[in-house]
């Protein structure tokens, strides 16, 4: 169902967005694949895989409405995940990336860990299931 003030929400999330479109242009010439899902731009392969592989060590990483994957079999894996990153950047929009890292250095503060005790991330496994 399409939202009367979806493109608000593109336009507070674009800051973020804009950074994730800046990885689609390498992918494609290293022979990577982008794609629009659902209202999402999803790209593989090429630079977004040896990012996620080797920077850091994910499967899949949402920037916005731009989620970048290893391959397409951790894109369709990850999907719900990442729509509800996709739904937070819509909430927070230019505020997410900083109030994120924040989340994990507060974890790391508390001897938690800095991913699987995020907040933004316990929100998208509780919701993705």
């Amino acid at each position: 169902m399409k939202r009367w003030y979806q493109p608000l929400l593109y336009l507070w999330a674009s800051p973020n967005t804009l950074l994730g479109l800046t990885v689609i242009p390498i992918t494609l010439l290293q022979g990577g694949r982008a794609r629009l899902v659902r209202g999402v731009v999803e790209a593989q392969g090429g630079v977004a895989t040896a990012l996620l592989r080797y920077v850091l060590g994910a499967a899949a990483v949402t920037l916005g409405h731009v989620v970048l994957g290893r391959d397409q079999q951790c894109l369709d894996d990850t999907r719900e995940h990442e729509r509800v990153h996709v739904r937070q950047y819509e909430r927070w929009g230019p505020f997410f990336l900083p109030a994120y890292f924040l989340s994990s250095f507060l974890a790391r503060l508390r001897g938690q860990h800095p991913y699987l005790d995020n907040h933004f991330e316990r929100e998208a496994f509780d919701e993705a299931g």
